[in-house]
């Protein structure tokens, strides 16, 4: 019986670098999120004397940098990870709501999608 494993030993040296960074880039986007968020809390909750616009005026520009940098590495791990166009999808729709860069990244690792497909196989131990 032939099994496709997912490890990151057969990984290029390319396919490791967009692996990381994509890892990267997910948490950075999701820390800006909770930072720009924060932010918001502290600009919106309070009564107008202690409102402050400190935290979305560093936030904004970081989260805005970390959402589009996390756009193109998505793309660029699809193209090198070959990844299908669902799963792009998903990663791009997953860049929308708050902290669920993280979330489809754990998905993608549990469901060997962080690793690519085409051309690992190796044959399974008997049964």
């Amino acid at each position: 019986m032939i099994v496709a494993v997912p490890t990151t030993d057969d990984l290029t040296s390319r396919q490791r670098l967009v692996l990381r960074v994509f890892t990267a880039v997910a948490v950075l986007e999701a820390f800006t999120w909770v930072g720009l968020l924060t932010g918001m809390g502290f600009k919106y909750l309070p009564d107008a004397a202690s409102a402050t616009e400190v935290g979305v005026e560093v936030f904004g520009p970081l989260h805005g940098a970390a959402f589009v940098a996390y756009l193109v590495v998505a793309v660029l791990a699809w193209r090198v990870l070959r990844w299908s166009s669902g799963t792009l999808v998903v990663a791009v729709v997953c860049s929308v709501p708050p902290l669920f860069t993280v979330v489809f990244e754990v998905w993608a690792a549990r469901t060997g999608r962080l690793t690519p497909t085409r051309g690992r196989v190796r044959e399974a131990a008997p049964a």
